[in-house]
């Protein structure tokens, strides 16, 4: 085994965009912090293709504060407005019971912009690096040991890295959570995700649309059309596990006539312009998001039903309030990786993904069915929202991030 790495304040493992993200904003704030990404996957920008995120106005706010929106936001598609509907797959016709106007209180800006994971990911990943973050790929966390002032995590290539601070950012997967020891609730759903970029002929006018169908939501997100001019949404399509994977490895004839059951006409001819592929979906939290020397954030700390697109920003404001906390410690002369420091953003945090996770999996079981008294009693329920401006105001408040208590302020759009 080769010796311990040089000095190190903070070792992320996970270079996606929530652990490229977090290494940013230390950096940003903190230039003295010695932070290091280790990523397992190659640095390939555009990676992850086929998936699009949402992100909402906090997110939006604390990538502008990093200096890293401008860069994003060429690919990045404004949602204008959303709208909301329940029906069965055979029907023709799919009334519409809710709209949202998509526009943030605090700056009047879009509450929300639908961009390529692979953008994100390649402009977070060159800030971290011009500001000072060290980047080690492709390598993995195998383990580490906790001693009092130091934590030394030991890599699956044989590399040691002694640091005062470990921050799994490694996915719903988390090797790193479960060598910690730190337990999760929640389960599967029996439902997976079809995620699969389309173009349409006609454009979609930067409006999403979310139809509550029995197998599960089916999602359609408006993203940037292309330099040719071509129109695309990217879909996040849910199904019973065993009918989404039987449908992305089936032919393409197939994929598509079911595609165009769910999709419809609005947006005239559509075509299939990537690989579908198909992520199983549930509902996890971890019991604990802290230990002595050792933080969870993004994925690793709770993963939630994509119904509301809030997953990724989620972990963004685990970004925004871990590093607020551990920068504050180290300017009072603290102990980062000290338990009653990390504490604080495990307090923080509690509150906002166990409501997020709780209510994202109330409105899963309560619409992906075909229960007729169901059916009836929130389609009322829907119609009643649609009539009422202050509830509907209070809904794209919490979608977009401003609704939820004490806001770290990076994605009030503040610097640390």
């Amino acid at each position: 085994m080769s010796s311990a790495s040089p000095h190190i304040d903070v070792i992320i493992a996970g270079g996606g965009q929530v652990g490229l993200a977090l290494a940013l904003a230390l950096r940003r704030a903190a230039p003295d912090f010695a932070v290091t990404v280790v990523d397992a996957s190659r640095p390939v920008d555009g990676g992850r293709a086929g998936r699009a995120s949402t992100v909402v106005a906090g997110g939006r706010r604390m990538l502008e504060q990093l200096g890293v929106w401008a860069e994003i936001a060429s690919a990045a598609e404004p949602v204008t407005e959303m709208i909301v509907t329940d029906s069965r797959t055979r029907d023709v016709a799919r009334p519409v019971l809710l709209t949202f106007p998509m526009v943030a209180e605090e700056d009047g800006g879009a509450a929300a912009h639908v961009v390529p994971d692979g953008v994100v990911v390649g402009a977070l990943r060159r800030a971290a690096e011009a500001a000072g973050a060290v980047i080690v790929s492709p390598e993995a966390i195998a383990d580490f040991t906790v001693e009092q002032a130091w934590i030394t995590a030991r890599t699956k290539g044989g590399r040691d890295f002694r640091a005062r601070l470990l921050v799994a950012a490694d996915g719903a997967r988390s090797r790193l959570r479960q060598f910690a020891g730190i337990g999760t609730i929640g389960g599967p759903y029996g439902q997976s995700g079809i995620v699969v970029t389309v173009g349409h002929e006609k454009p979609h006018g930067g409006r999403a649309e979310e139809h509550f169908l029995p197998g599960g939501p089916f999602a359609i997100l408006p993203l940037k059309s292309t330099a040719e001019g071509a129109n695309r949404s990217s879909l996040v399509w849910t199904e019973p596990t065993g009918l989404a994977e039987r449908l992305v490895a089936g032919d393409t004839l197939t994929f598509k006539v079911e595609l165009e059951r769910r999709f419809g006409h609005r947006l005239g001819a559509i075509e299939v312009i990537d690989r579908p592929r198909a992520f199983p979906l549930g509902v996890q939290l971890a019991r604990d998001f802290v230990r002595p020397r050792f933080a969870l954030v993004g994925d690793a700390a709770h993963s939630i039903h994509p119904i509301a697109g809030q997953g990724l920003n989620l972990g963004y404001r685990d970004v925004a309030a871990l590093a607020e906390t551990i920068v504050e410690a180290h300017r009072l002369g603290l102990d980062i990786g000290a338990l009653a420091v990390l504490e604080r953003y495990q307090r923080w945090r509690r509150y906002d993904t166990a409501e997020m996770a709780l209510a994202t999996d109330g409105l899963n079981r309560l619409f992906s069915n075909d229960n007729a008294a169901l059916r009836l009693a929130r389609d009322v329920g829907l119609g009643l929202v649609d009539r009422l401006p202050a509830l509907k105001s209070l809904f794209v408040r919490e979608a977009s991030g401003s609704g939820i208590g004490e806001l770290p302020r990076l994605t009030r759009g503040e610097a640390i």
